[in-house]
């Protein structure tokens, strides 16, 4: 594949129908969910990208890149409510092909507009009515049952808002994580956290059966989080390396992942040498390229995706020390860097 086409239909997007999409919430994307070259892809759907899909090829006007492009279906279990009236796709979504997703808790103590995350929309998607404000265990398994059962998911990723608890909503995602296993053993789950209180959670989680955990910083650069998560960025970077730390020693050496947004202001080498840190310390640096999805502050201000030339630079340099010390994301249980649909590193060979 080629990392300057896969790079700039990360950015640019491509001209396409596609039933599974996921239109706010948390996190930076609002994309359409394909598989390219076999592999899971979160793409913007642009009618004004260059970028078109003919029996099943991708073309840029009426060059074809080589590349070929399967829209993933709409799943069964769409079509299913709980008893009590809740449509499953009210409580998680599918991402990619095969990744069940679900964001337990839609609110986040962060969400004023003085501490939000200028790339976030998690309370955007509960006001437009396509999700609920908190999904149980009960629900949760009974979801994750029939995904499996009826549209051949093979993982699961649970995230959460941040809460007012010591534990910053890790807790609660503990009993989730148990409810889903005795519905559906054996299924790899990848939880999202951000850096608890007390850091016993960690181990916890892993007890309850989480194959591998997300603790997202979004950028190493103090300045950028300052900047781009008043809230989130307040939190020391101390809390959240102790936090890796505790994590890789629970779930162990790439089992343990974190975002890095490209696109928000941090110079790429500085980027990149923190990706080797990361590295170093046995957590995935997932890169990922910001884009500006709708109803995020930094969309209503006009900030921009990046360069697709800046995307590709960083995600072949991280994607090459990866490789460089044996982490890849296919080599992940569960989560954003096993699935890899909203980055390139995947395609760089990371």
């Amino acid at each position: 594949m080629s990392l300057d086409t896969r790079a700039d239909l990360a950015v640019r997007g491509v001209r396409v129908a596609t039933p599974v999409r996921r239109p706010s919430g948390a996190g930076p994307s609002d994309d359409g969910h394909v598989v390219i070259e076999g592999r899971n892809a979160a793409l913007p759907i642009d009618p004004a990208s260059p970028y078109t899909v003919d029996r099943g090829k991708i073309w840029l006007g009426e060059i074809d890149t080589g590349l070929t492009l399967d829209v993933v279906k709409r799943p069964r279990f769409y079509d299913l409510t709980t008893a009590d009236g809740v449509r499953y796709e009210q409580i998680a979504r599918l991402h990619g092909k095969d990744v069940l997703a679900t964001t337990v808790v839609q609110t986040c103590i962060r969400y004023a507009e003085e501490q939000r995350c200028r790339f976030c929309t998690i309370e955007e998607s509960l006001r437009s009515g396509s999700t609920v404000a908190a999904k149980t265990p009960a629900q949760l398994a009974e979801v994750a049952r029939a995904a499996v059962e009826l549209d051949g998911v093979t993982q699961m990723v649970m995230t959460t808002g941040t809460t007012t608890g010591p534990d910053r909503g890790a807790r609660n995602l503990v009993r989730c994580v148990r409810a889903v296993l005795d519905a559906v053993p054996g299924l790899p789950i990848q939880v999202q956290i951000e850096p608890p209180g007390d850091l016993s959670v960690i181990d916890d989680l892993r007890t309850a059966g989480a194959a591998s955990i997300g603790i997202h910083v979004e950028s190493l650069d103090d300045e950028v989080r300052r900047t781009w998560m008043p809230g989130k960025g307040s939190v020391p970077m101390a809390e959240y390396e102790a936090a890796w730390d505790r994590a890789v020693s629970v779930f162990g050496r790439n089992q343990v992942s974190t975002y890095l947004l490209i696109g928000l202001g941090e110079d790429p080498d500085e980027l990149i040498n923190g990706a080797a840190g990361l590295i170093e310390r046995g957590v995935y640096p997932f890169v990922v390229p910001f884009r500006p999805m709708a109803g995020t502050l930094a969309r209503r201000d006009g900030w921009p995706a990046p360069a697709p030339s800046m995307v590709r630079d960083i995600s072949g340099r991280v994607a090459a020390l990866l490789r460089e010390a044996g982490m890849l994301g296919a080599d992940q249980k569960a989560g954003c860097a096993a699935c890899g649909a909203c980055g390139v590193l995947q395609a760089a060979g990371g």
